[in-house]
């Protein structure tokens, strides 16, 4: 009779432990897979194209910005060195002072187009909420459609001014593949005298004479050193980075005008819901009033 009663309470013993074991397993399995469906519809909320649009934004800015300070720099060393300019003194405005202003250029385009990505990357949050409520998968406010329509407009002015930097940056890479296109030729064909004149480039005044020539020490010391390979190639990666922005706009603008058009559809289905839902309310208060009139005539 013990041992009877000793193997059942070792049997009711087990299958408790076995049971808590179970429970504490399908705990484990069901905050698992909340933490799933709260992921997916965290990364369902995300709004890719937008991302993607950002991060090919700021790489472009940033090859522009850097690469193109760079070369600045290598081109303000190029003409002191080689071509033997100095800076004007006084107030008048020459190629040194043009460089400076076009390296404050620089870093305000770098801080406004990083602010303005982050401003894209929250409106493309916003939107993309706004159609996971179309949709029915979860709710978050909605950005209106003016400050849609101001970004599209803004976005598209943008562009266009990238384009406008596009074009320009493609002169000194122009000027740049002259002058290492004579480097090459005077290293193929001795013998041959090639000059380089700024005032082709209108970099100097039709009246100053700074120009040199493949005879001369100082094109010669250019076309050995690095600094001309260095410069004519980081003007071509800011060239690309000043591309790769345009890239960036047009995809913005792609995805502003979806995104429009999708809130759009959404506050036409809202007041469309709103509607129906007051007419809804207004048959049902004209059936209870009717239904309380009949009763009460039957009273």
């Amino acid at each position: 009779m013990f041992t009877r009663g000793g193997m059942a309470h070792r049997g009711r013993s087990n299958g408790l432990e076995q049971r808590e074991e179970a429970d504490q397993y399908s705990s484990i399995s069901d905050i698992v897979l909340g933490c799933f469906e709260c992921c997916i519809k965290c990364l369902g909320g995300i709004p890719y194209a937008s991302l993607i649009a950002t991060i090919l934004l700021y790489a472009g800015v940033a090859l522009f910005c850097g690469c193109g300070h760079e070369a600045l720099s290598g081109t303000v060393n190029i003409l002191q060195t080689y071509f033997e300019m100095g800076r004007s003194a006084g107030d008048t405005i020459d190629v040194f002072t043009m460089i400076d202003i076009f390296k404050y250029v620089i870093y305000g385009v770098a801080a406004a187009f990083f602010v303005y990505g982050i401003l894209l990357m929250v409106e493309g949050f916003f939107t993309t909420g706004a159609i996971k409520d179309l949709y029915g998968d979860f709710k978050i406010t909605t950005c209106g459609r003016c400050v849609s329509a101001w970004f599209i407009m803004l976005t598209y002015v943008f562009m266009l001014a990238w384009l406008g930097v596009t074009a320009f940056t493609s002169l000194p890479v122009y000027m740049y593949f002259n002058m290492w296109t004579i480097c090459r030729n005077t290293t193929l064909m001795e013998g041959t005298n090639l000059c380089l004149d700024l005032r082709q480039f209108g970099i100097v005044t039709v009246g100053e004479e700074k120009k040199i020539c493949t005879m001369s020490e100082n094109f010669l010391r250019m076309c050995e050193s690095t600094e001309l390979n260095m410069t004519f190639h980081l003007f071509i990666v800011a060239l690309a980075g000043a591309g790769a922005a345009v890239i960036a706009m047009v995809h913005y603008l792609m995805v502003l005008s979806a995104n429009w058009a999708y809130v759009k559809d959404a506050c036409r289905m809202q007041k469309y819901e709103d509607i129906k839902s007051k007419e809804e309310q207004e048959l049902h208060d004209i059936h209870s009033t009717r239904s309380k009139e009949r009763l009460n005539a039957y009273t």
